[in-house]
Parts: C-alpha cells; sequence; structure tokens
C-alpha cells in the first residue's frame, strides 16, 4: 500500500497584495506518495512556484490544511521542518572557494549544531549522497568550475545529505541540454524509488515527465489542478484539453504531445515501419496528410527498414518515380503538386474524416 507524504485538503494558495487576497488555485484535495517521482506541470504564471512555496512553508497558505507525515505542516518549527523537507531552487549557486564535498556537507546543518562541525556520522551521509547522485570525480571540485548540469548534481546530493524525507525541486532541467535534462529526470526518478524518497518537482519539460514521472499535476487556471499517471490523465481526456487551441495536440497513440500541423492535402502511402514513420512525419511537416485509407491520385511506397529499394511515388496514368532519399521524395511530391488540384482535408484529431478528391 502506497505511504501517503503529502496530504492537501480544501488547499487554497495565492498571495496578499494591499490587505486584499489574490488567489491563484483553490480547494486543492490531493496527497502525494512516498516512493514516487511527482510532477507540476503548467504554463508560466499559472501558479506552479506559489504551490512550491506554499508547501514549503516559505509562503502562508490561503485557505485549508497541508499535512506532512500526518501533522500540520503550520505545527512544525523551523528546525523540525528542516529535518523533514529540503528544497532544491533553479537560481544557480554562485560560490567560489568551496569544494563540492563542502557544498554537500552544508546538507547536514540541521543536525550538526551551532558551530557546524560534521561528525563520522555527517561524513558518512554526505559520502552516501555524493555516491547515490554519482558525482565521486567531482568530489573535491571547486563549485564554480562546475557545469549546470554538474551543479544541480551537487545541489540533489545537498538535498540527499539533508536526510529528510521529501524532496522539492522548481525546475531542476532548467538551463540543461537534452542529454543532461533525460539523466536528471533518471536520477530523480531513481531516487524516489530505490531510497523511498517523496520528491515533488515542477517542469516545463513535458515530454520527460510524461515518459518518466509516475504522477502528473496539471495546473491550468480554468480547469484547476487534473492530478493521475500520465496513462490516466491520457485516457480521461486531461491532456488533449492542456494544450487546447494552442497549435498542439496530444497523440493518443504515442502518449505523447504533437505540433498541430496544418494540411493543405492527403495523399496516400503504404509500408511499414520506421521508413513509413519517417516518410509520414517528413510530409506532414510539409502540410500533407498521408495514411494508407487515403484514397488519391498519388501513392507513396515506402516499403521496410530492412529493404534496400528506393521510394516508389506513383501518380494516375504516368510512370512510376524513384528516389533514394525523403529529401529527393520532399521534392519530386512538391512538383507533382504543383501539377495537380489539391485534395481538401480535415484533421483526423478532430474526430472527422479525411475528405479524399
Amino acid at each position: 500500500m502506497k505511504k501517503k507524504t503529502i496530504e492537501l485538503q480544501q488547499l487554497s494558495i495565492g498571495y496578499k497584495t494591499n490587505h486584499k487576497s489574490k488567489v491563484v488555485a483553490q480547494c486543492i484535495d490531493a496527497t502525494i506518495n512516498a516512493g514516487e517521482l511527482t510532477c507540476l506541470i503548467g504554463a508560466n504564471g499559472v501558479g506552479k512556484s506559489t504551490l512550491l512555496r506554499t508547501l514549503s512553508a516559505f509562503q502562508a497558505s490561503l485557505d485549508g490544511e497541508i499535512r506532512i507525515q500526518g501533522k500540520p505542516l503550520k505545527s512544525y518549527n523551523d528546525k523540525q521542518l528542516a529535518k523533514v523537507i529540503s528544497v532544491v531552487l533553479t537560481e544557480k549557486c554562485d560560490l567560489r572557494n568551496m569544494t563540492v564535498k563542502e557544498l554537500v556537507g552544508l546538507g547536514r546543518s540541521p543536525y550538526t549544531g551551532f558551530w557546524g562541525g560534521l561528525s563520522a556520522k555527517d561524513r558518512h551521509e554526505v559520502d552516501a549522497a555524493i555516491k547515490m547522485v554519482q558525482i565521486k570525480h567531482l568530489k573535491y571540485r571547486m563549485v564554480h568550475t562546475l557545469s549546470d548540469g554538474e551543479r544541480h548534481k551537487v545541489m540533489i546530493a545537498k538535498a540527499l545529505a539533508q536526510s529528510t524525507p521529501i524532496i522539492y525541486l522548481d525546475e531542476p532541467t532548467a538551463f540543461l541540454d537534452f542529454p543532461s535534462k533525460v539523466e536528471m529526470m533518471q536520477l530523480l526518478h531513481r531516487l524516489s524509488r530505490e531510497m523511498g524518497k517523496t520528491i515533488f518537482l515542477s517542469t516545463h519539460d513535458l515530454e520527460l515527465a510524461l515518459q518518466i514521472a509516475d504522477k502528473i499535476w496539471l495546473m491550468d487556471q480554468k480547469q484547476g489542478i487534473s492530478i493521475g499517471t500520465p496513462e490516466d490523465l491520457s485516457l480521461d481526456g486531461s491532456l488533449s484539453q492542456f494544450f487546447a487551441h494552442k497549435g498542439i495536440f496530444f497523440d493518443k497513440n504515442t502518449g505523447l504531445f504533437r505540433i498541430e500541423n496544418e494540411y493543405i492535402t492527403a495523399i496516400r502511402m503504404v509500408g511499414h515501419g520506421q521508413k513509413f514513420a519517417m516518410v509520414r512525419k517528413a510530409l506532414e511537416r510539409n502540410g500533407i496528410f498521408a495514411d494508407r485509407k487515403v484514397d488519391a491520385e498519388i501513392m507513396i511506397e515506402t516499403g521496410n527498414l530492412n529493404s534496400d529499394k528506393p521510394f516508389v511515388i506513383h501518380v494516375s496514368n504516368n510512370p512510376p518515380i524513384e528516389v533514394c532519399s525523403i529529401d529527393e521524395l520532399l521534392t519530386a511530391v512538391t512538383l507533382i503538386l504543383k501539377e495537380r488540384p489539391f485534395i481538401p482535408f480535415r484533421r483526423e484529431h478532430e474526430s472527422k474524416s479525411p475528405v479524399h478528391g
């Protein structure tokens, strides 16, 4: 049975200006479980940072209650809270004359007392955190010499050294290249699993979150917060509505978001596997819908990946055209379409069928 670490009961969040309350989100009832990676998704300005600050006790809630490990958040004092929650923020740490090991050691400050000296147990926790995040090779590097990705890992190690059951992260993949984003998300997922941590983070990397997170929180000003596994949110339509009317649609077959192409015509295409998929992708990018079910004067044979045969373009009452690359295929199809009338088209994901000419 899943262990509930964080419980929100009729929570309203926001801030006060000129003695008036500005509500960002309200009536939130939700739980966050131990051993799961939960990702908070939402547009800029929707209130993700406000929610994280409220859950971290950096900002007071407007109404409702937050319970941490069964106790009201308000009942914790600062020292107690430092042993329960650690927070990793987006801001870059610009520290000089401090090694990675020393910075990770600061995570032990809730346990070290006034002078901050590390005991044998503290040093063991620091070394264990460095090993868990796999940055032993950086142990004696100066922090200011690290890359953005390396600094993010160091800050996560510091949070682990703090030995809290809960870790909040604000945009941990910001400023990272794509491989580093993947590595960071996989690391956080592994930590939640192996250490039973409750990891809750905000991110704009929706595609990665959908592939790696155990739970997704979709935060929207109109719809409020929708919570579930990526798969459940796909099935119940929450993901389909998330970017509605923004030029993006959710592909239920792949479980990922796709750009909504503007199609000007449609052609028939037959084939299998990766070659079929790549040709279709290239055509759609150029405003041409391609599918086996389309009835059109133009047909493309892609073959399959194991076939050395060229791509073949068939046009009514004309000899077939063979090309060896997708680039050549696009050029040929463009020339053919200039000589022929367009086939009207309506998008299938709008629950309408293509109109074939």
